[in-house]
């Protein structure tokens, strides 16, 4: 259950930071919105997740997945540059994931 509600985190936390792409600044009110609880449900179902998984793996998980999709969108929907020492960044962000979690399975 643990990895579900980090899921929704992870998931809340991309749109947040997505929607704040489209804020302008916060200088549209639907997009600052949805930044605003997009971030609050991150948040929320962070906390939930930290009663169960460790604070190190959770967090880690958390920042890693989303720092590498919202990298991904960047580049393939919000015309980003794209080269390959970036996917490298995105990819070993990624790796740096695994070897957490693989150390905070047991």
């Amino acid at each position: 259950m643990a990895y579900a509600t980090l899921a929704g985190a992870i998931l809340s936390e991309i749109l947040a930071t997505t929607s704040m792409k489209y804020s302008h600044g916060f200088s549209r009110l639907w997009p600052s919105l949805g930044t605003a609880v997009g971030y609050v449900v991150a948040f929320a179902l962070l906390a939930r997740t930290l009663k169960s998984m460790s604070v190190g793996t959770a967090y880690a998980i958390w920042s890693g997945a989303g720092t590498a999709v919202i990298a991904a969108i960047g580049m393939v929907f919000l015309g980003e540059s794209t080269s390959t020492l970036k996917i490298l960044g995105v990819l070993l962000v990624i790796a740096g994931v695994v070897v957490l979690n693989l150390d905070g399975a047991h």
